[in-house]
């Protein structure tokens, strides 16, 4: 009897007692295992085709090693590009040899078994229980009511501004200027300075009037 099986992406024809090398199978040597996909199956009482696959047939086999294949050399080159590449590559593959094809409805005789063993999984760290929040602390005391801050005094009324037109040179936009400035009597006016004059841009005309003198004078009645 003999079997198409396809494993590792390929087909290959077996029987009874074949060795054949496959693409890398997940085991060790000593290790029975299915071989996959039963695409065809021949013998004495005909060929029966899979749609795709024959259901019910099985091939076991065993496996003998694991191991790389002979290295091929890979060299690319591009012409006038100065591009050359050399790589060298050795396919994984497992040699098994067929112990066993099983026809539908038939018991198979070898027992499928692997020493590969299981990944282990870590069981996930318990995580301590994180603390209980310590409760929170009794809301402080309501901060004492501020004091009011006491009224404020109201100021007192300025006085009336002094006619500062009575001083010589002084008309009614130069005096409306000053009184901007903040100068709005004539004790103002008698207790200034050479500084004070130039800060307000009237040396000159103040000078020529004497308008020094003539706020004391005034500011005295």
């Amino acid at each position: 009897m003999f079997a198409v099986i396809k494993t590792g992406g390929k087909q290959y024809r077996v029987a009874t007692g074949d060795e054949i090398r496959v693409e890398k199978l997940e085991g060790q040597a000593g290790d029975t295992l299915d071989m996959g996909d039963v695409l065809m199956l021949g013998g004495e009482e005909g060929v029966t085709v899979g749609a795709p696959t024959v259901e019910g047939a099985q091939v076991i086999g065993e496996v003998l090693v694991t191991d790389r294949d002979r290295k091929i050399i890979v060299f690319k080159k591009r012409r006038r590009q100065n591009y050359r590449r050399t790589k060298g590559h050795r396919q994984w593959g497992t040699t098994v040899r067929i112990a066993e094809i099983v026809a539908p409805g038939s018991k198979a005789k070898t027992k499928l078994k692997t020493t590969t063993a299981a990944p282990v999984v870590k069981d996930a760290k318990t995580e301590a229980p994180k603390a209980k929040a310590a409760p929170k602390k009794a809301e402080a005391k309501k901060a004492a009511p501020k004091k009011e801050a006491a009224p404020k005094k109201e100021a007192a009324a300025p006085a009336a501004n002094d006619d500062l037109t009575q001083l010589t040179g002084v008309g009614p936009a130069l005096a409306k200027k000053l009184n901007e400035a903040g100068v709005v009597s004539f004790a103002q006016v008698a207790a200034w300075t050479e500084a004070d004059m130039e800060a307000l841009g009237v040396t000159a005309k103040a000078e020529k009037g004497d308008w020094i003198a003539a706020a004391k004078a005034l500011a005295a009645k």
